[in-house]
């Protein structure tokens, strides 16, 4: 709790007890009795009065502090007119402040999600100076390619390259995920990350205000100021419902007085009118419910960069997905070995020593496959041929790495694979003789297919995968997750053309996800861009709209599913709020609310709405 939110409160307790031990001393003195009723209702309500007199003095009266204000102000001028009852002023005022307080502590309570975030913001950075000492700086003054040292404990401020130690980072700020990730020397970290243990030396890529922190930051810290059609309507609503009420609450007190002669009844009847018609219900818990929204998807490691996106998501009914690195680790692995007049181990060992010196993602994952640096296999030469593989001499043997191509122009006579993978296949010949070949895959993700099924069972009515793969390789990825549509062998633009197609099908709001990296048009061209595992992926903060911040795809439903709880409340508050304000206005100009009647109408309406939006804060069930 605030101390501002304390001292309200303890303004409100104050009142209260004030109020109710007034209501038990009889006092016969109307005047007395006026001047005792004055000190509650000051205390609890002289910042009203004080707003709604800045109101006025800047010529926008029409808020909910000016209401206050007036039907206030007309209650005590009724009681000293009339009973000297001047408990329903002071108890408006009071009851009004209690609203205030509860949707105060409501925004305290959905801005922690938000805060627990700002705290990956770094304070400095170390580094070593001449004489061998940590120096703490301000991150921007670090330039790129700077080694900077992150101890035990501390964050990293800038994203860049372990060069030197080994420890576990903390991602949970970043990815909602709590298991630690661990990084040796030549690993790229990214800044935001906690580490956990042991000394790294990490040799800066970026500068600070590129990096992923600072990207994160401006991305949450601006996401309020992109208003939902929701938002926009209640605050034109209020533009125009407030003026309406003042004018009505004016007439419904003099024209029928004019024509009764009963001033004291219609004017009583025209200020619970007021009380009754202040929008504070709507005009706080409809932006407090997208606010919590953003704040309980931030809390889960999904970055919303404003509640219209939130809104859109809502109304998702198309998934499109980008393959590589979406729906698969994007990251190639060995999945078969089959050899012809050798063993496995020699097949594997001989293909992964020849590439051993290539930086291609295929070379990668041969090498990964056979780690055994030092086992007498020396490599004399080696010779990159473009389109076809590598080709080198091993302990005087001349091993060929390679596409069919390769094989043809070797003379080695390629035998038939007769088992079925999906996959690049890799072909490897020892002195013109083939030897066998090696099947290379992208293995798809563990939540994969968990994350489909998520999406069916959440209404979605169509997925659609858009892949430069192969057809082969893609129909197997669809069909193992049971994707209703598949398009292969596309280029960038293909993609953007396959989604232009679907949206013209009007099916309803059509998602893209993919990996933010070489997927930009078409995150911008789709009605809504997801960016799946984007942790420093700068093309995805730019181009997507809602950015995970890991790459599981089973975020993409729990998205959808906290998007489509917050449009519910929000639609619940709206209705709710707008249906008791119209019975109780009736009631009120016919005469049958009175005062406290009015009182729930307004705080009570507006209490039970904000409890209700703040319920977008809790997602881990859905």
């Amino acid at each position: 709790m605030t101390k501002k939110q304390k001292k309200n409160l303890t303004r409100i307790i104050i009142a209260a007890v004030l109020m109710i031990l007034l209501i038990f001393i009889p006092i016969e003195n109307k005047w007395l009795k006026l001047v005792l009723y004055m000190i509650p209702y000051l205390i609890v309500g002289y910042d009203i009065l004080i707003k709604a007199f800045k109101g006025i003095k800047n010529l926008q009266p029409f808020d909910e502090c000016f209401l206050m204000a007036i039907a206030t102000v007309g209650a005590i001028a009724v009681g000293i007119w009339g009973d000297g009852d001047f408990v329903e002023a002071v108890a408006v005022m009071l009851f009004y402040q209690i609203g205030e307080w509860f949707q105060s502590y409501a925004v305290g309570k959905s801005r922690k999600n938000i805060s627990a975030l700002m705290d990956i913001r770094p304070d400095y950075a170390n580094i070593e100076n001449d004489d061998g000492e940590l120096e703490q700086v301000d991150p921007d003054e670090v330039e790129v390619g700077s080694v900077i040292i992150v101890q035990a404990g501390e964050k990293i401020p800038i994203d860049g390259v372990v060069v030197e130690g080994e420890s576990s980072l903390n991602t949970s700020a970043l990815t909602g995920e709590s298991m630690p990730r661990n990084v040796i020397s030549g690993d790229e970290v990214i800044s935001g990350c906690i580490n956990l243990n042991g000394l790294l030396k990490i040799k800066t890529t970026k500068e600070f205000g590129e990096s992923t922190v600072s990207k994160i930051l401006d991305l949450v810290e601006n996401a309020s100021s992109k208003k939902s059609k929701s938002e926009n309507f209640i605050s034109k609503f209020a533009r125009i419902y407030t003026p309406a009420v003042v004018f009505s609450a004016l007439a419904l007190a003099v024209i029928p007085s004019v024509f009764t002669g009963d001033w004291s009844t219609w004017i009583y009847r025209a200020l619970t009118f007021l009380v009754i018609s202040c929008p504070c219900a709507l005009v706080i818990s409809i932006p407090l419910s997208f606010f919590a929204g953003i704040g309980g998807a931030s809390k889960e490691g999904i970055l919303v960069k404003g509640s219209n996106y939130l809104e859109i998501l809502s109304k998702t009914k198309t998934v499109v997905f980008d393959k590589t690195g979406t729906l698969t680790k994007g990251v190639f692995e060995v999945t078969a070995i089959h050899p012809e007049i050798v063993d496995e181990n020699t097949l594997l060992h001989l293909a992964a020593h020849v590439e051993r010196y290539s930086s291609h993602p295929i070379a990668n994952s041969l090498k990964a496959a056979y780690q055994n640096e030092n086992d007498g296999c020396h490599v004399l030469k080696a010779e990159n041929i473009a389109g076809q593989g590598v080709k080198a001499l091993v302990n005087n043997n001349i091993i060929c790495v390679g596409n069919e191509k390769m094989m043809k122009a070797v003379g080695a006579e390629i035998q038939k694979c007769p088992h079925e993978h999906s996959g690049t296949v890799i072909h490897v010949s020892r002195n013109g003789k083939y030897i066998g070949h090696i099947v290379i895959s992208d293995i798809i993700k563990p939540t994969a297919e968990q994350a489909l099924k998520e999406l069916k069972k959440s209404g979605i009515k169509k997925t659609v995968m858009l892949t430069g793969d192969s057809k082969k390789v893609a129909d197997k990825v669809a069909g193992e997750l049971n994707i209703d549509e598949v398009h292969s062998e596309l280029l960038p633009e293909d993609k953007v053309n396959e989604v232009e197609k679907i949206l013209s099908e009007k099916l309803g709001v059509t998602a893209f996800v993919g990996d933010g990296i070489n997927d930009a048009p078409v995150l911008s061209r789709a009605d809504i861009g997801i960016a799946m595992g984007a942790m420093g992926s700068d093309a995805a903060i730019e181009a997507a709209d809602v950015v995970l911040m890991d790459d599981d795809p089973i975020k993409i439903s729990k998205a959808i599913k906290i998007s489509r709880k917050c449009l519910r409340i929000v639609n619940e508050n709206i209705w709710f709020s707008i249906g008791v304000k119209i019975a109780c206005l009736v009631l009120g100009a016919l005469g049958i609310a009175n005062m406290w009647i009015a009182i729930f109408a307004d705080v009570g309406v507006m209490v039970i709405a904000v409890l209700n939006a703040i319920r977008a804060l809790f997602v881990k069930k859905l």
